[in-house]
């Protein structure tokens, strides 16, 4: 009862200060940030920004831009503000744990050890979340590609000049990340930027090799005068072997994948629905 009484204690206590301290936080978030208007953790992070920026170094802040822009965020986040966010995720994540712990009886060692791990926990899921929307991007991007090149090789083939081919697909593509990435290159160039500079800023936006290469042969076919029609389309026909190939691994190892939950959660369940009723004759001959 005293550790139960405790811990509605402590629950109330972060009850009140989440609904006192709401308001402050409101008034701390200038903007509303990246996040949907009116979304509830946001004033959150912009009133823990100010104290989180001593946890922010040098290091760490040279690698978030690039890893922001490979997830297709650009530059809504601050380092500050994601700090601020790792620390929430991990303040939960340990106090809702160590709850937990202290009404199943646990005693107070146990309880504030598993709560330290599950602050650890709690403060990478956010860096976890950032990593799984940069490797679905990256995926959405080459499988995007093949099918730019052929409208690319089309366009190209048809007399448009390379500039005006790259206006086509960024116009009547299908919506994606690599389409959107393209735009904003096209966007540069009218700005006033080199196209050499604007291709390779694109290339080194999407981070997909793949387009790096076609970048690479674009150049190299400008400064010698080859034709683009013959290189486009083998580039095309390059990325769908590759697609194909990222496919079959897949299919290879959707297998060893489904071994785990068969071999933990089917089996036991066919064994004991199949052996039953062998038990329950078994016991009534004995």
């Amino acid at each position: 009862m005293f550790w139960m009484g405790l811990v509605l204690a402590v629950l109330a206590v972060i009850a009140g200060c989440w609904s006192l301290g709401g308001p402050w936080a409101r008034w701390r978030a200038a903007d509303p940030g990246p996040m949907s208007r009116g979304a509830w953790i946001w004033p959150w992070v912009c009133a823990l920004e100010p104290w989180c920026v001593w946890l922010v170094s040098w290091r760490m802040r040279r690698r978030f831009g690039p890893r922001m822009r490979q997830a297709g965020v650009g530059d809504a986040w601050r380092v500050e503000q994601w700090m601020a966010l790792r620390v929430l995720a991990g303040a939960s994540t340990g106090i809702g744990l160590g709850a937990a712990c202290l009404l199943a009886g646990l005693d107070g060692a146990a309880s504030v050890v598993l709560a330290a791990l599950a602050v650890l926990g709690g403060s990478w899921l956010p860096d976890q979340g950032l990593r799984r929307r940069t490797a679905s991007r990256l995926a959405r991007m080459q499988r995007e590609l093949p099918f730019m090149l052929d409208l690319m090789t089309l366009c190209v083939e048809a007399g448009l000049s390379l500039h005006a081919a790259l206006r086509q697909v960024a116009e009547h593509a299908p919506q994606g990340p690599l389409r959107q990435s393209l735009r904003e290159a096209l966007a540069a160039m009218r700005a006033g930027v080199a196209r050499d500079r604007a291709l390779d800023q694109w290339a080194q936006a999407c981070m997909v090799p793949a387009v790096r290469s076609l970048v690479l042969a674009l150049g190299q076919a400008d400064h010698l005068g080859m034709s683009l029609g013959p290189i486009l389309r083998a580039q095309a026909a390059q990325q769908r072997s590759e697609r194909f190939l990222r496919a079959e691994k897949l299919a290879l190892e959707a297998p060893v994948k489904m071994l785990f939950p068969m071999v933990f959660c089917i089996f036991p369940c066919t064994f004991l629905v199949i052996g039953f009723p062998v038990a329950v004759k078994l016991m009534d001959m004995a």
